[in-house]
């Protein structure tokens, strides 16, 4: 299958995942054929409804290039990674296996296929704990755990390799993730669930005993861990605009991405009460290793240069998407 003028295909790795398979519905939308590839060690194959599916790992070149062959992208969106922050401190080699090795046989892979423009997801950890101020490009990246380190890596291969072979990428650091799509076709669904939010609907809907606070002594207001989300749906809108930065000839840019506003972990299991109208139970435990106390980040040069409008990012709204996903059943069926 090649590329045509009015389809021109993106391949996305990750895009049976949580926010790989909304990248996919919105470059749909957006007059692009997303080719999800997935290992689905943590995706679903029934999240894939907006083009073909590819079951492969990045680490397996002969797949890769086989996929590049088929479908010729004019990108990739690259979204595969391990994610998890108390895994990552228990298990840096598995982060740097899967997120480095991964990344850069994925890279090469491209680049043998002529194809040289990615939008990369990278994360906001890799600044670290960097509390009291909004973190913007400019920050110095401190990682505290491998899965920090990991993407910062994939990011210096990123560099290393526009420098020698015309690779351009656009990347993007954020931090929480959350809602779904409002016409709930997709949604968040990791088994077992890790995430603030939709464990927190969880123990609203009574499909769990209580959510776990990791922590109840840091210095913040409440002694809860403070984080910025953002909508999922924003999220991705910012990574089709970068498509189009990229395909615009516009070259490398970072661009973080966050509302500017934190909230503590007490604060979102309020907002959580408020919008299912159910009490969410919870206890409190031990801190996670590699945790920060407060990371909040800023978008100035996204708005700026990109257009990105986050219209989707309030606590509100990402609680009330995730709900009525929720209540769909998931991909439990």
């Amino acid at each position: 299958m090649s590329t045509t003028a009015d389809t021109p295909n993106v391949l996305v790795t990750g895009g049976a995942g949580y926010i790989g398979s909304h990248a996919c519905k919105l470059l749909s939308q957006a007059g692009y054929t997303p080719i999800a590839l997935d290992n689905l060690s943590t995706g679903w194959a029934r999240a894939v409804k907006f083009g073909p599916f590819v079951q492969a790992d990045i680490l397996d070149r002969a797949a890769l290039d086989a996929a590049f062959a088929q479908y010729e992208p004019v990108a990739v969106m690259h979204f595969a990674a391990l994610s998890q922050v108390g895994e990552a401190s228990r298990d840096p080699g598995l982060y740097w296996r899967n997120n480095v090795g991964g990344s850069l046989t994925l890279v090469e892979a491209m680049l043998a296929a002529g194809c040289r423009n990615m939008v990369f997801s990278s994360t906001c950890a890799t600044y670290g704990d960097q509390d009291g101020v909004v973190l913007d490009e400019l920050t110095p990246q401190l990682p505290l755990n491998a899965y920090g380190a990991s993407k910062r890596a994939v990011e210096d291969i990123l560099r290393n390799f526009g420098a020698s072979h015309g690779l351009n990428a656009v990347i993007f650091r954020y931090f929480n993730v959350a809602g779904a799509d409002p016409d709930a076709q997709i949604g968040e669904w990791h088994q077992p669930e890790t995430h603030l939010i939709p464990v927190m609907i969880e123990a609203a809907a009574g499909a769990r005993d209580a959510l776990v606070i990791n922590g109840d002594d840091y210095p913040t207001h409440d002694g809860t861990c403070i984080r910025d989300y953002v909508h999922v749906m924003d999220l991705v809108q910012a990574h089709v605009l970068g498509l189009e930065w990229l395909r615009d000839g516009k070259g490398s840019r970072v661009f973080n991405l966050g509302t500017g506003v934190g909230f503590s972990v007490a604060e979102v299991i309020r907002q959580c009460r408020a919008g299912t109208g159910n009490k969410v139970p919870h206890s409190f435990g031990p801190r996670r290793e590699g945790d920060a106390a407060a990371l909040v980040s800023g978008s100035r040069r996204a708005i700026e240069e990109l257009g990105w409008v986050p219209q989707r990012s309030s606590l509100k709204q990402m609680i009330e998407d995730a709900w009525r996903w929720y209540q769909t059943g998931g991909y439990s069926g």
